[in-house]
């Protein structure tokens, strides 16, 4: 499979799986709201509440501009090849430095996360948000590091295309 294609496609699979984990902790909040009742579940319900809204929206980002970036990308290749080393790779060294602020961010929540479940004996609201944000925190960590490994792959392929045109370039 191109390469360029398989990034994007295992970006756009990746966030129908983003979606799909929002969706289900969305409900999950829901039924803590309503069903669970205490102040534990409610605050559970907060993180999970919060990140499932930001999974949604960025998983539906993702989906829709995938298909419009891949097609981008290859006419860059056929038409444009030094587009790929002037817009192409500056944008996804600017997604993996995202990245590495994301797995530090994400990190801080499953200690805050952690360390509020473990603060108090009883459940509590603030022992719920702790819960949530250590189970939330720790999907979205597990779906960022598949992300990035296949964003340090696609910037290799792309630094490869650069070097055989500036190889062909300097032949001609």
């Amino acid at each position: 499979m191109n390469p360029i294609v398989k990034y994007f496609h295992g970006e756009k699979a990746e966030s129908y799986i983003f979606i799909t984990i929002g969706v289900i902790a969305f409900a999950m909040a829901l039924y803590f709201i309503f069903i669970g009742k205490t102040s534990f579940w409610k605050g559970m319900a907060l993180p999970f509440l919060m990140v499932a809204l930001l999974e949604i929206v960025v998983g539906y980002a993702i989906v829709i501009r995938s298909p419009k970036d891949s097609i981008r990308v290859e006419t860059f290749i056929q038409k444009e090849p030094q587009s790929i080393k002037t817009l192409e790779i500056p944008r996804m060294e600017k997604v993996m430095s995202n990245f590495v602020i994301f797995r530090y961010v994400e990190i801080t929540l499953i200690f805050l996360g952690i360390i509020l479940m473990y603060s108090t004996k009883d459940d509590t609201f603030w022992r719920g948000i702790g819960l949530g944000l250590f189970m939330q925190a720790s999907i979205v960590l597990s779906l960022d590091f598949f992300a990035e490994r296949r964003g340090h792959v696609y910037i290799g392929f792309l630094k490869e295309v650069v070097e055989k045109n500036e190889r062909n370039d300097t032949s001609s």
